[in-house]
């Protein structure tokens, strides 16, 4: 059985999530700028966003994070509330456990998504959150995806697993 059928048996079993934040990176290391749309570009990532144009067909065109995760990562870390941009990840959702949407394909407003690997955590969530930063983020640090139909996207937007 492969992860992508084991993971395909609990999709109808999930709710749809929310859209709550919306991040782009204008460049490498550079500071997250929120948006309210975003255009999500097929094969190529969020435009706006510094990865949009450098790899086609990554699986790392769009990193997603959950407030619920979120959440946690500010009770392991001491820190409480947590501002997004402060992950590094593009999209924030809720209502949604993310990591049941492991390999499958899901929707966000117009653009269809598919879910790649786990967002694991990197060093600089140290410098970030403190020390044990990328530790508290283990398992929680969300989702990386390729977006496989373009369409736009917009704060409020429902994130819908597509059941085949």
């Amino acid at each position: 059985m492969t992860q992508k059928t084991l993971f395909a048996r609990y999709l109808k079993d999930l709710p749809e999530g929310q859209l709550q934040w919306i991040g782009l990176r204008p460049g490498h290391k550079q500071e997250m700028r929120s948006v309210e749309s975003v255009q999500a570009i097929a094969r190529l990532g969020l435009e706006g966003d510094h990865r949009c144009y450098k790899t086609p067909d990554s699986g790392r065109q769009v990193t997603l994070i959950s407030t619920e995760f979120i959440h946690i990562i500010g009770t392991y870390t001491g820190l409480g509330q947590i501002q997004p941009a402060l992950l590094r990840r593009n999209l924030v959702v809720s209502g949604i456990n993310l990591n049941a949407l492991r390999h499958q394909q899901f929707r966000i407003g117009g653009a269809l998504f598919e879910a790649t690997a786990l967002c694991h955590p990197c060093n600089r969530m140290n410098q970030t959150l403190g020390q044990g930063g990328a530790a508290a983020m283990l398992g929680y640090g969300g989702l990386c995806a390729r977006i496989l139909e373009s369409g736009e996207i917009r704060l409020g937007d429902s994130l819908s697993p597509v059941i085949s």
